[in-house]
């Protein structure tokens, strides 16, 4: 195969072809949906068990910028479940560590890196920007004031939720009626 002349910013290069070529193959993404995906920005609020695969898969699809919060550190209590981490992060921040290993997976996706706790007063600042927010945290207030931020910047907000074996996960638009 020749190579292409270099892509223009919403086209793909050979070596992303390769990289995403079974998404590319799909009527419903091709090129030009994984040109739209490598320019995507999606926070990911929580880098713990929900977060932890998420952030993983977010980076193999190729989403292009992914913003991640979070204002813990990697515990050997977390490792059986927050695959994202490994023993040698063990007292890193939970968002560095998520960096390290985003960054190993594919080294083309930007990470934003915050660990700080979402609060009321940051949560806008977040959501500014995003296309898409996923959360991942595991207490309600957090859960409150990102589901407000992302409302009023009408940013669709996916929320998921585990308990022992079961589990939930949702989005919103509210923004959108019905």
């Amino acid at each position: 195969m020749a190579p292409r002349a270099k892509p223009a910013p919403d086209e793909i290069s050979d070596a992303q072809l390769l990289r995403y070529a079974r998404h590319v193959v799909l009527d419903e993404i091709g090129e030009e949906g994984q040109a739209r995906l490598l320019a995507a920005r999606v926070l990911v609020v929580g880098a713990g068990g929900l977060g932890s695969p998420l952030l993983l898969y977010l980076a193999a699809a190729g989403i292009g910028t992914l913003r991640v919060v979070d204002d813990d550190t990697v515990d050997l209590t977390n490792l059986q479940r927050q695959v994202v981490h490994t023993t040698a992060q063990i007292g890193k921040p939970k968002t560095d560590s998520a960096r390290d290993a985003v960054s190993a997976l594919n080294p083309e996706i930007r990470v934003e890196a915050h660990a700080v706790r979402l609060t009321a007063e940051n949560a806008a600042s977040f959501v500014a920007g995003c296309d898409a927010v996923a959360d991942g945290t595991d207490n309600f207030a957090a859960r409150f004031v990102l589901s407000d931020a992302c409302a009023a910047a009408r940013v669709p907000l996916v929320s998921a939720a585990l308990q022992r074996f079961e589990g939930q996960i949702t989005t919103f638009r509210p923004w959108l009626g019905g």
